[in-house]
C-alpha cells in the first residue's frame, strides 16, 4: 500500500474535487450544493431498511436537484432501480448536471 492510497472500499467515488477559484465569490454557496459523493441518482426502499435487502421489493427513485434529493418516480425492484441510477433503464434520457 502507498503513502497516498485514498481509504474506502473500491467502489465508492472518489472524494475528491476540483480545486475552486479564489476570485469566484459564488465559492461557498456552489460547494455546498454539490450532491454528497457526487451521486446525482439514488434509490431507496419504499418501506425503509438496506438498499441491498429484498431485491423484490420496490424502490423510490430520487434526483438531485441541485439542493436535495427529490422524488423521481419508483421501480418494482432491485434490478430496475440500478439500471435507472446508472442511466441504463428503458426510460434513460439525458441527465443535465
Amino acid at each position: 500500500m502507498g503513502k497516498h492510497r485514498r481509504p474506502g472500499p473500491p467502489n465508492q467515488p472518489s472524494r475528491a474535487v476540483p480545486r475552486v477559484n479564489a476570485d469566484d465569490p459564488l465559492v461557498a454557496y456552489n460547494k455546498r450544493r454539490r450532491p454528497p459523493l457526487d451521486i446525482y441518482h439514488r434509490h431507496r426502499p419504499v418501506h425503509g431498511g438496506a438498499i441491498h435487502l429484498r431485491p423484490d421489493e420496490p424502490r423510490v427513485l430520487g434526483e438531485w436537484d441541485g439542493f436535495t434529493y427529490v422524488p423521481a418516480g419508483t421501480a418494482p425492484d432491485l434490478a430496475a432501480a440500478q439500471a435507472w441510477a446508472n442511466g441504463t433503464g428503458p426510460d434513460a434520457g439525458s441527465d443535465e448536471r
